[in-house]
């Protein structure tokens, strides 16, 4: 249901900018957000986006250089990552549902290495 895509190697410091793509029918009403996770721990929650795209939050230590949107012409919710540091290596996963806290799809994930 969700295809993630834009996952890859960056040197500390540089950006990348990771899409998540879906059918119209669940894109619309839905909300979307970003988890991620590491070998060995549980999924941390990133970045989330509203149905109307007007309201976004953002885990607090990666504010001001992680941004969430929509393309409601793409169907696609897209997660901008500027000022990567090798901390936020993992693997990105994009989930939905009419609550991100408890979504009804996931992702299956991209890997995000930083080095």
């Amino acid at each position: 249901q969700l295809v993630e895509s834009g996952g890859g190697s960056v040197q500390a410091g540089g950006s990348l900018r990771l899409s998540c793509t879906t059918s119209r029918a669940v894109y619309t009403d839905n909300c979307f957000g970003w988890f991620r996770q590491t070998p060995g721990k549980g999924p941390e929650w990133v970045a989330t986006i509203n149905n109307s795209g007007r309201t976004t939050y953002i885990a607090d230590m990666l504010k001001g250089r992680f941004t969430i949107s929509r393309d409601n012409d793409r169907n696609t919710v897209s997660l901008q990552m500027d000022r990567l540091k090798p901390e936020d290596t993992a693997v990105y996963y994009c989930a939905t549902g009419a609550v991100v806290a408890a979504p009804d799809y996931w992702g299956q994930g991209t890997q995000v290495t930083v080095s």
